[in-house]
């Protein structure tokens, strides 16, 4: 019998906060095609600029790897974070009339900042498996997201359809799919109180992904 991973203790710990995502009514309106267009732009805007910092994150990871092959796999999540992902966020931008300098310039919501402050901080300050476990819930809950939406069968909405087809794509499980394995090998060879900033980590981060579907259906901005 196989021990349990490392990871999936974390994803038993952080199960409250994954299955208010599962429900939270941004991603039901995803699935079901009905989400208002305008928060769906919200986010659009609000998560371009979090794949900005996202990508300084795998940066980061890359230039603290132990190897070249932990290296190169970061290198490798960067560009397609940069290329494939936010391709589809600037397709979605032009639906709506924002220009790629539009979303670039694009003040960051307080959850945003929040948020993406706290993974670089974890990425510049904390040890090496603190920043895998803070990079994890992202990836790890938008894949889980994606199929979970998709086996439900798409919605008639095409762009609705193509986000979901992104996050399930086998491409995108297979990079979530490494960044657990990762994870659970760091967790192999670190002490106690290391696993413990780990499941710090992947909970805080956790909830900001909560978080971040909310700073989208209400279209969260600075209030002064």
């Amino acid at each position: 019998m196989k021990p349990p991973r490392f990871s999936d203790h974390l994803h038993e710990l952080a199960a409250p906060i994954w299955r208010a995502q599962q429900d939270h009514p941004f991603v039901r309106g995803i699935g079901e095609g009905t989400l208002d267009r305008a928060k769906f732009a919200h986010w659009v805007r609000q998560d371009y600029l979090f794949l900005i910092e996202y990508c300084r994150l795998f940066g980061l990871a890359a230039a603290r790897a132990p190897d070249l092959s932990t290296l190169t796999r970061f290198a490798d999540l960067l560009q397609a974070t940069a290329r494939t992902e936010m391709d589809l966020h600037r397709a979605y931008a032009r639906e709506f009339g924002i220009s790629e300098g539009e979303l670039e310039h694009e003040v960051m919501a307080p959850t945003t900042r929040a948020y993406t402050d706290f993974l670089v901080r974890v990425a510049a300050t904390g040890d090496f498996g603190e920043l895998a476990a803070a990079l994890l819930p992202c990836m790890w809950g938008y894949c889980e997201i994606g199929q979970r939406l998709k086996s439900r069968g798409l919605p008639g909405d095409p762009g609705y359809a193509r986000w979901i087809e992104m996050y399930a794509d086998p491409a995108f499980v297979e990079q979530a799919d490494w960044c657990r394995t990762f994870v659970d090998e760091l967790a192999e060879d670190t002490s106690k109180p290391q696993r413990q900033r780990m499941e710090t980590a992947f909970l805080t981060s956790s909830r900001y992904e909560y978080l971040f579907w909310e700073m989208a259906w209400r279209k969260e901005a600075w209030p002064v």
